[in-house]
């Protein structure tokens, strides 16, 4: 017989990490073993993004981030309001194709 534990996770974030850093873009690549998240920041007017942060994942914890980051988004807009995107690029196919929404 199987029991349910629930266990405690304790989380140690040191001084500078616990400040975090600002972002203001993300770029996603994967291969087919995993799943590169770049955050950066780029400033009006220059074409350059500074890459601060880069969290390399497998394809399942990719998937975890995605539905544990929807489920977060669907909370904060449950009290908060929608989220509008300003300027937001067309969404693509899974074929890489930009949509008309």
């Amino acid at each position: 017989m199987s029991e349910n534990k629930t266990q405690t996770l304790e989380i140690q974030l040191d001084e500078q990490v616990a400040q975090g850093s600002y972002c203001n873009r993300a770029i996603i690549t994967h291969s087919p073993s995993e799943f590169i998240l770049d955050f950066g920041a780029m400033l009006p007017g220059l074409n350059k993004l500074r890459v601060k942060n880069r969290i390399v994942l497998t394809p399942e914890h990719a998937k975890r981030l995605l539905l544990t980051l929807q489920e977060n988004i669907t909370r904060y807009e449950a009290t908060m309001g929608q989220i509008k995107l300003h300027n937001a690029p067309a969404p693509m196919d899974p074929f890489g194709h930009k949509g008309n929404a």
